[in-house]
């Protein structure tokens, strides 16, 4: 009978977890479409990505396609954001350049949000000599400036898309550990969790089940702005030589390859530098946007 009676109190709290959990998702949502500047920016984004998934049906060229007789031409009807120094077409270059860019964006931040948040998870819930140790080793790779830390990483591997997700994500794996941490440790002495274990629950299902679910607020948020600057850094790898070369479009790649004429033709820089400025800004404006939606306390 005490079995029977564990097990449907054990039912009973999942229900009720489960219920609240949705209470609190509802919430948030309806915080977030109150906020005007939010919904602008996650619209632009949606757009962007919409932009890049379809870029193959919409690019009126081949973002490949050169043509040396329209070299260097100045937005037109027949090519509205011009052409660059091989008679490329910018416009198609620039969407399609959109896979790349929000691309790495995307993918390294999970790659690394993914790894951060296991360490982070057994460095916040074990806690002592474990905690410590894994401190200590993100403090060594914290003390390297980011910047160079991924240059050499990016350097090792070589170009292209993969790897440069992989040097974008090592860079970010002890940012999203140390705030998983800090907030698991503001949870770990909670009467849930005290319940959980008085039940015999088991040590992953406690992170898994209860403690990662509390503690992805902060999470979210980094995330979301965490792409904005992802995004700038892959540009600035581009920019200097490395990550996403030509001929393939990526944003940084292709300011990279037309600062050399930003006297005479200013469009080829103009252009990607404007959509690398759309991107991050409508991502910050989505994330101050969820930082108020998840924390309404933090906006008063």
């Amino acid at each position: 009978m005490a079995k029977v009676k564990i097990k449907s109190a054990d039912q009973f709290e999942r229900l009720h977890q489960r219920k609240r959990k949705e209470s609190n998702i509802v919430g948030v949502l309806k915080r977030l479409a109150k906020n005007k500047t939010a919904i602008i920016g996650l619209i632009i984004f949606l757009i962007e990505v919409i932009i890049a998934i379809a870029s193959p049906l919409i690019m009126p060229y081949g973002y490949a396609e050169i043509n040396p007789r329209e070299m260097l031409q100045g937005p037109s009807a027949a090519h509205i954001f011009g052409t660059d120094d091989m008679g490329r077409d910018i416009f198609s270059r620039l969407i399609y350049g959109a896979r790349y860019s929000l691309g790495i964006g995307i993918v390294s931040l999970l790659l690394g949000a993914w790894f951060g948040i296991i360490v982070g998870a057994v460095a916040g819930y074990f806690g002592g000599w474990v905690d410590n140790i894994i401190m200590r080793i993100l403090d060594v790779i914290q003390a390297i400036p980011g910047m160079l830390l991924m240059i050499a990483i990016s350097a090792v591997l070589g170009n292209g898309f993969i790897n440069t997700c992989i040097a974008l994500a090592f860079g970010g794996i002890a940012g999203t550990a140390r705030l998983l941490r800090a907030s698991i440790l503001n949870i770990r002495n909670m009467e849930y969790l005290e319940a959980a274990e008085s039940i015999n629950c088991s040590k992953f299902r406690m992170i898994v089940g209860h403690i990662l679910p509390n503690s992805f607020s902060p999470l979210i948020v980094s995330f979301t702005m965490g792409v904005a600057s992802t995004i700038i850094t892959a540009a600035s790898l581009s920019f200097i030589g490395l990550g996403i070369q030509p001929p393939n479009p990526e944003w940084g790649a292709m300011l990279s390859a037309g600062r050399a004429y930003i006297r005479d033709y200013p469009h080829l820089v103009l252009f990607p530098g404007l959509a690398i400025m759309v991107t991050v800004l409508s991502l910050n404006m989505l994330g101050d946007g969820l930082r108020d939606a998840l924390d309404p306390k933090l906006k008063n």
